[in-house]
């Protein structure tokens, strides 16, 4: 019976640690329910019945593939340049070659063009 209680508490705290963090990390907007200090001191404070509360309350629901926001919201921002191909666009290859040209011209010569 021993064992059994060990393996209760062993799984409560994996659990309280696994909500504790994962309240943590997620942004407050996302919180349902409760701001997201109060879920964290919840879970903080009460660790089995705040973990269970948190999981069922106060955790964000899952969204599906098409409603997910991308991991990289900086290319969801209005106006961004969206890259090109570069063979497409004379102006980047034209200050490719220039940028090239000024960086030859700037370079050390070798010893054996020296003389």
């Amino acid at each position: 019976m021993l064992y059994l209680s060990e393996g209760l508490g062993l799984v409560t705290l994996v659990l309280w640690l696994y909500c504790l963090f994962d309240a943590i990390t997620t942004p407050e907007a996302d919180c349902r329910n409760l701001p997201k200090a109060l879920w964290v001191i919840v879970v903080l404070f009460f660790p089995l019945i705040g973990s269970i509360a948190w999981l069922v309350a106060g955790r964000p629901q899952h969204m599906g593939a098409a409603t997910r926001p991308s991991r990289y919201p900086e290319y969801d921002r209005p106006g961004r340049f969206v890259a090109t191909n570069p063979d497409d666009d004379e102006e980047f290859l034209r200050r490719c070659r220039e940028r090239a040209e000024e960086q030859r011209r700037n370079a050390p010569k070798p010893p054996s063009e020296e003389r």
